[in-house]
């Protein structure tokens, strides 16, 4: 009777192990997800504010600049825009300068502009030269200025950034189902006996291996749920002390990442329950022991 308590205490204590060892990967892998999301987000948002401003001829006529705007609008890079007027450029000047440019210069030097922001796909200094070339041609267009030194400077720093998450994301799913293995093997090994028995009594394999991958995904389901609950304490934690890298991603990629945390947990914990389970069950009774 002490040794079936005690056997009870030592499986008990191999799953409880094991859970915990899965929660505590998978919140890794949680955070890193959530993380690269967040990277990624921020990356399309500097993206989308580079683009180009287009100076406008002093004696273009209004119907040219409202034909260079519709072009503007229904051109497939847009993300947005804003045009103003000479008028308006001057008069925050003046507010900036706190004087009156009108009264040195006897003419207002600035042009009426377009401010254009393109989408994330078209933010380098390739699709920026095409736009340009295409503005250039029009009688209108005084100047254009692109940035493309900014341009290529912020896409490197991304793609840097973007390859490093994408290492870390790769080599953590690696270590995370070496981890998860064990730990379901340590499980699994504190009831090999009980498959050998099974064995002995005619069970086929797959009525052995069953029970033990159910068990291991009902252990990666609650592992998952605590890795949730973890995460959920640290991004309500972030946000009480001013971090709210959420308006950057939305509640609705976080449940994504909450339900595939809870699909690798099923899925890492599966597989190593089979992997595990069929080892023992080519084991003879000797290599029980090993």
């Amino acid at each position: 009777m002490e040794k079936k308590h005690r056997s009870g205490i030592s499986t008990f204590s191999a799953q409880l192990t094991s859970t915990i060892s899965v929660a505590m990967v998978l919140l890794i892998l949680g955070i890193v997800a959530i993380l690269s999301i967040t990277a990624r987000s921020i990356t399309n948002d500097i993206k989308e504010s580079m683009g180009m401003v287009i100076e406008i001829n002093n004696d273009a006529y209004s119907d040219e600049i409202n034909a260079l705007e519709q072009s503007i609008k229904n051109a497939p890079y847009l993300s947005s825009y804003s045009f103003k007027s000479a008028e308006d450029i001057l008069n925050e000047e003046k507010e900036h300068l706190g004087e009156e440019i009108m009264d040195v210069l006897d003419v207002n030097p600035y042009r009426s502009e377009f401010d254009i922001k393109v989408k994330p796909d078209y933010a380098n200094r390739d699709s920026l030269e095409k736009i340009k070339s295409v503005f250039a041609t029009n009688k209108s267009v005084a100047t254009i200025h692109t940035n493309t030194e900014v341009v290529d400077s912020v896409n490197s720093g991304i793609d840097n950034l973007i390859i490093v998450l994408t290492i870390v994301a790769v080599a953590l799913l690696i270590i995370s189902f070496v981890l998860i293995n064990n730990t379901v093997r340590l499980t699994i090994y504190s009831r090999r006996f009980i498959i050998h028995t099974m064995k002995l009594v005619g069970a086929t394999a797959g009525f052995i291996r069953r029970p033990f991958v159910t068990n291991s995904i009902i252990n990666g389901i609650i592992a998952s749920i605590i890795a949730i609950l973890l995460m959920s304490g640290i991004i309500y934690y972030l946000n009480s002390i001013g971090v709210q890298f959420i308006s950057f991603i939305g509640y609705e990629l976080i449940a994504c990442v909450f339900i595939g945390l809870i699909i690798v947990g099923i899925l890492i914990c599966a597989i190593a329950a089979t992997f595990a389970t069929n080892k023992y069950l080519r084991s003879s009774y000797d290599e029980m022991f090993k």
